[in-house]
């Protein structure tokens, strides 16, 4: 009895806990769980290309996205590899990084040969063909812990990345990639307030994407191309955005904004929850394939506000501008472009950049964009994407030839408790953003886009608003445009809890996230450099599958289209069919919508029984031993009496 109790009790105690470590921060090998994992390192082609002829910019986009498509499958080979520490190079050089330069040569030498076509040529490209190999930030690869990534869905496979510290997939994130906020210095530097600013503030509510609209695609960096971000994204606004939108798929499209008027298209990265839930995109390009696994976590608020300049007036913005802020590749391309911040709701004034924050309890997770607010006056795009907008200077000045317009700040708030990164995330799961797959889910990876389609007659209001200091949307102070919510099919204004109400006693959403944008404000600084390289987006099985040459044409707009915005619809004739009608959403080009009913699969919790049951035959074989020996003492003690 004794002999197969204590068999039953170590066997457990050894299941409980096998895997986790000490809880010391170890992974049982002497290597810290904050260390990185190795990753592949490719020069940002996109980024030296600032001026492309319309004429060769399908072909360019094309080879781009094929650029970024090459270093993700290397990555993943590399994963697969499972390289360990110590370890000669000279194979994975042989197996993955000499034929992956091959490859970039070939794709680089078509976009040479393109700008060559288009009379432009460009020098230098070949150099940036060669790719390196990133060590972890120990030294050292890791590789043992890379290859849980190549079956994401698999819940031993989880088990093995989250107790290495390296995230549901394997690729991160790490524990490294988290602060504690309150150890954060507030920030209050705030350029001054000059006696032509413009003080006014404009607000549009679009939801917070709780019909849950998401796709891989960037029809920014990557239009054509399926899956050119190779990450999901989060959807509001526009409800067609896809690869293969045209500007007038976008004008046309239905869009979640209360006011009609705002048919512009805001996203970003989706936040997912490192917790073993199968999406429905687990073995898709952009989701669990690539490395971007785990439950998907709506916003519980989001806050799309338009703000003037501290030095002058601002102008309109032209119809269909394309703005991308903060850099999808920044963990490779380094910190220059990057732009997102991370704090908590309660201590906005301190902001991280490169970490995700630890918040206490009761404080939320808060998410923040501040997009460039100076125009060159001439162009909707560029061809890196960023040289035809610009960031203010710390006086609050723009760039010599351009001009202030609206600055849009995007504030997400999330309702996700701290993880404990003691034991990997086992007792409160790890978040962290979708990315690149070699870019590790690194919070300086973090970016948001936008693409204006405002009606004409909407964004006159809002530059009146912002020039005349009123605050105006949803939760303004009555004296400008206040938009009346309209439901409209693929709106989710009306259906998310917490969208547009007080986030915190005696406040609204729009002023609390005034209030918090003016204390934690961050200085602007001008950005002359490129951007992210085409941020890969992955297409879903409901979008159409179209000709992606055919399309190319007539997706592509043109950078140097004239900054006049173009009449549209009034946004005081809203379409009545479409603002009434209450049918239920239906998937769109954009990306799928999950049924109400369909909820996330668990892929099994660590700990569990049918986890680790193969594991408990020993604990099987003692009770059977202790059982045994009861029935002989009981037998003994009726022969005995």
């Amino acid at each position: 009895m004794l002999g197969g109790g204590g068999l039953v009790a170590a066997n457990v105690y050894a299941s409980a806990t096998e895997n986790w470590g000490d809880g010391s921060g170890t992974n049982g090998t002497g290597h810290v769980l904050s260390a990185g994992m190795t990753t592949i390192d490719c020069p940002d082609v996109g980024s030296r290309l600032t001026a492309v002829p319309d004429t060769a910019r399908p072909d360019v986009d094309r080879e781009l996205a094929l650029l970024d498509r090459q270093t993700a499958a290397a990555y993943q080979q590399l994963q697969q590899t499972g390289r360990s520490a110590g370890q000669d190079s000279g194979p994975v050089d042989d197996t993955i990084m000499n034929p992956l330069k091959e490859k970039r040569a070939a794709a680089i030498g078509r976009i040479s040969d393109a700008l060559d076509r288009a009379g432009q040529p460009a020098q230098g490209l070949d150099a940036l063909a060669a790719c390196t190999l990133r060590p972890g930030a120990d030294g050292t690869d890791n590789g043992d812990q890379a290859t849980a990534s190549t079956a994401p869905s698999s819940p031993a496979a989880t088990q093995g990345a989250q107790q290495n510290g390296a995230g549901q997939a394997g690729n991160g994130p790490v524990v490294s990639d988290y602060a504690d906020i309150t150890s954060v210095q507030p920030d209050e530097s705030n350029p001054p307030q000059q006696t032509d600013a413009s003080r006014g503030s404009f607000t549009s509510d679009c939801g917070v994407n709780a019909n849950g609209l998401f796709n891989s695609d960037n029809v920014i960096v990557a239009p054509g191309v399926s899956n050119g971000a190779h990450h999901f994204h989060d959807y509001v606004g526009n409800q067609g955005n896809n690869a293969f939108a045209s500007d007038d798929d976008l004008a046309n499209a239905r869009t979640s904004c209360a006011d009609q008027g705002d048919k512009s298209s805001y996203y970003w990265p989706v936040l997912r929850l490192q917790n073993g839930t199968q999406e429905r995109d687990a073995g898709s390009p952009g989701g669990g394939t690539e490395g971007n696994a785990g439950q998907i976590v709506t916003p519980k608020q989001v806050t799309l506000t338009f703000e003037g300049n501290p030095r002058g007036k601002v102008t309109a913005m032209p119809r269909l501008l394309r703005i991308i802020t903060g850099d999808a590749k920044a963990f490779v391309n380094g910190p220059g472009n990057a732009n997102a911040s991370w704090s908590c709701t309660g201590y906005e004034d301190r902001q991280l950049k490169d970490k995700y924050p630890l918040c206490p309890p009761g404080s939320d997770v808060v998410r923040t964009f501040r997009f460039q607010s100076c125009w060159d006056g001439r162009n909707i795009d560029s061809a890196n994407h960023r040289t035809h907008v610009a960031f203010t200077a710390p006086d609050g000045s723009c760039p010599a030839g351009f001009q202030a317009i609206p600055q849009l700040v995007q504030r997400l708030v999330y309702d996700v408790r701290a993880p404990s990164l003691q034991d990997g995330g086992r007792t409160a799961p790890l978040f962290a953003i979708d990315s690149f797959p070699e870019q590790l889910h690194k919070p300086v990876t973090d970016h948001g886009d936008f693409i204006n389609v405002f009606d004409e007659s909407l964004m006159r209001e809002m530059v009146d608003c912002i020039n005349s200091g009123r605050t105006c949307g949803p939760g303004g102070d009555g004296s400008g445009t206040t938009a009346t919510p309209t439901a409209s099919p693929g709106s989710d204004t009306t259906a998310a809890p917490g969208d547009g109400t007080t986030e915190q006693p005696g406040g609204t959403a729009a002023s609390a996230s005034a209030s918090a944008s003016s204390a934690s404000r961050p200085s602007e600084q001008p950005r002359t450099d490129a951007t992210t390289t085409p941020g890969r987006t992955s297409k879903q099985d409901q979008a159409p599958q179209q000709d992606h040459t055919a399309k190319s044409d007539h997706t592509r707009h043109r950078a140097t289209e004239s900054a006049r915005p173009t009449p549209t619809r009034s946004s005081q004739s809203p379409e009545p069919t479409r603002s009434t009608q209450s049918a239920p959403v239906q998937p769109t080009a954009a990306g799928y919508v999950p049924p109400a009913a369909t909820q996330p699969q668990p892929q099994g919790k660590q700990g569990a029984l049918a986890e680790t049951g193969a594991h408990l035959w020993p604990a099987a074989l003692g009770t059977l031993l202790a059982m045994s020996g009861l029935i002989m003492l009981l037998r003994a003690r009726r022969l005995r009496y």
